[in-house]
């Protein structure tokens, strides 16, 4: 999850589908509200931390703190030199994992169409926003928290690429690399209060409107395919706040057209390659968390 969200596009909720773990994920985070006191005063301290899962969040945050804190800058490096290759790769990634959500809708209503549509033109709009430029000051810091968060731990919108939507992500990034502590920790605290809040929500729609909600997520992954898609040409350059000249508007374009357009190889056949291997990945990770579970039965 922390490798998927360090990427603009990807989102660390697809990797807790695929595995198996988003429910008692959403589940052990809705515990955790102001009743868990009263629960805490009646059970003791260890019942407590028994009932909101503690074992799993801990083991959770520590993968994705570890992810994050090792993979940014090698992550960061590879969309710079190897844009294609590694783009590629997580397009595979999310065309594997909306077929593995819509696996799991057990209707032919077709109302959930509806759902379906929504999710597409919600994520798909998003792509073509225009990015604002939200200062680094310590509301907006909370703020962006709190957002992207929301956005991770939806399958189909990164939590990454709401950051570059609010012109907050390569600060993020920055206080990764730099370790600065306060800026993580303004950023900590919005991903908190977000979190708590919102999980809340999506627990309760997974639990009274499964199918719809699963449709709608699924369109959510769909909408977000134009923006991974690996052949794109730079229309528009901005300045980040290192003084370097990144990508602000793109536009997708045909692999075969890609030579022609940019004078650059299309890197066609490594391209397919890293697609089927993210296929194949999510394939096993699949099968591994089916025998996982079932052995847990």
């Amino acid at each position: 999850m922390g490798a998927a969200d360090v990427v603009p596009g990807v989102s660390g909720g697809t990797i807790a589908f695929i595995t198996g773990v988003y429910d008692t994920l959403l589940e052990s985070i809705r515990r955790i509200n102001p009743t868990l006191i009263r629960y805490w005063k009646k059970n003791g301290f260890s019942a407590t931390l028994e009932y909101i899962n503690v074992k799993f969040l801990i083991c959770l945050l520590a993968g994705i703190l570890t992810s994050v804190a090792t993979l940014a800058k090698l992550i960061s490096w590879l969309l710079k030199v190897h844009p294609i290759p590694i783009w590629s790769f997580f397009f595979g990634l999310i065309l594997v994992s909306v077929l593995h959500i819509a696996k799991q809708i057990n209707k032919n209503n077709p109302l959930l169409l509806i759902g379906l549509f929504i999710g597409i033109a919600l994520a798909y709009s998003i792509t073509v926003l225009q990015p604002l430029h939200l200062s680094a000051t310590s509301v907006n810091i909370v703020f962006a928290g709190s957002i992207a968060i929301c956005a991770m731990i939806l399958p189909g919108i990164s939590g990454s690429f709401i950051l570059l939507m609010m012109g907050m992500y390569a600060t993020i990034l920055s206080a990764v690399k730099d370790a600065d502590v306060i800026t993580l920790s303004l950023f900590a605290l919005g991903c908190i209060i977000g979190l708590l809040t919102f999980s809340h929500i999506l627990s309760w729609l997974l639990r009274h409107a499964r199918n719809f909600t699963l449709t709608t997520l699924t369109g959510l992954m769909i909408g977000t395919l134009p923006k991974i898609w690996p052949w794109k040409e730079t229309l528009t350059w901005r300045i980040n706040s290192h003084g370097e000249k990144v990508p602000l508007l793109q536009q997708n374009l045909n692999p075969f057209d890609y030579e022609q357009i940019t004078s650059h190889s299309p890197q066609l056949a490594l391209a397919v390659a890293l697609m089927l291997s993210a296929i194949i990945f999510v394939l096993a990770l699949e099968k591994f968390a089916t025998r996982t579970t079932t052995k847990h039965h």
